[in-house]
């Protein structure tokens, strides 16, 4: 059984009080893999949210949802940001191919400005997922496309 590791995600919490809200650190952007917050615990997904929306970034997590791995993002915590339509087409075209191949579930979402994306087999899956969605809604398609890659041509 997994159970939620948060100690190498940037997220801070005095242990032996439970009522203290949790502080999660600014994340680069984009973030790399490794520093994806994993959010299974709903106080570290509200702490994660919360970061964002102050820091006027857009939010990215991975959440464990029994043995599966669920990769989220949200636009809306940086109301300043904007994602043009060349970027939005290409997270769009990269979920449809996620879909098509079966490693998401079809009612995953691609946007415009809340992006899920359900049923990754693996942790390591999901962090690559969450860090190439980051780094395309920051304009850096690379990564996304090294991660889904356009096989029909």
């Amino acid at each position: 059984m997994h159970e939620a590791d948060n100690t190498l995600r940037p997220c801070t919490a005095a242990a032996d009080d439970p009522g203290t809200m949790l502080i999660m650190q600014p994340l680069p952007t984009p973030c790399p893999a490794d520093l994806i917050p994993e959010v299974t615990s709903m106080d570290v997904c509200n702490a994660a949210h919360r970061a964002a929306k102050e820091q006027g970034a857009v939010w990215v997590a991975i959440e464990r949802q029994a043995e599966k791995w669920t990769v989220k993002a949200d636009a809306l915590t940086a109301p300043q940001h904007s994602i043009d339509t060349t970027v939005h087409d290409a997270i769009r075209a990269a979920v449809v191919r996620l879909i098509h191949s079966r490693e998401i579930r079809p009612d995953s979402s691609c946007g415009p400005v809340y992006f899920v994306l359900y049923d990754l087999a693996s942790e390591h899956r999901a962090r690559e997922l969450a860090a190439a969605l980051h780094a395309a809604l920051y304009g850096d398609l690379g990564p996304l496309t090294q991660a889904v890659p356009d096989t029909s041509a």
